[in-house]
């Protein structure tokens, strides 16, 4: 096994409910609100500017994407919830797709990183996916994004209200432009693989 992310691809984007290869690899399912950065947060983990690509209009995206990592195991990016421009259908569609994989997909990921804005901490969104999460009893992994646009006293002091709220659940705040917590977050995401 791997102790860094050497090579990442993309193998296909779904929309539907199939999400088994076929090939028995383990997935690692990326979920957040729409607009916290997750498509940075997964480039900058596998050191790939372009590998996903971020729309410019948020919500755009409908697939869940799967990216074969070392040749080993998948991340599976899903599109962002909670989107308030999207229509109601929409965001209805995207939300019973994600909770279809974390709670009845044959494909169990076995970790889910829920991407968040460090700026914003965790929304009443995040709470009840973390809560989804949790009774499904799943691996969790908190990345709060963007932490380079907060000052060093409010990292600390946003890290310790999201830590409050998480319990035992693993947090690591997160710079998808500087790749600030970058080791310590792919480290924690191999050990589950």
């Amino acid at each position: 096994m791997s102790v860094d992310i050497t090579s990442a691809e993309f193998v296909k984007g779904i929309i539907g409910d199939d999400y088994m290869q076929g090939d028995g690899r383990s997935q690692i399912a990326f979920l957040g609100r729409s607009n916290v950065g997750k498509s940075s947060v997964i480039n900058s983990l596998v050191n790939k500017k372009q590998l996903v690509r971020s729309s410019s209009t948020p919500g755009k995206t409908r697939e869940a994407n799967f990216y074969l990592i070392n040749n080993e195991f998948y991340f599976v990016d899903f599109p962002g919830y909670g989107y308030a421009k999207m229509s109601k259908k929409d965001r209805d569609k995207i939300a019973k797709r994600i909770l279809w994989y974390v709670q009845y997909s044959p494909v169990r990921p076995c970790a889910v990183v829920l991407v968040v804005d460090a700026q914003v901490g965790l929304t009443d969104k995040d709470e009840e996916m973390i809560r989804i999460l949790k009774n499904y009893g799943h691996n969790i992994i908190v990345v709060a994004n963007k932490s380079d646009k907060l000052k060093q006293q409010e990292v600390l002091k946003k890290f310790s209200e999201m830590r409050e709220k998480l319990n035992s659940i693993n947090a690591f705040m997160y710079s998808a432009k500087t790749k600030k917590g970058r080791h310590v977050v792919v480290e924690r995401l191999l050990s589950f693989v």
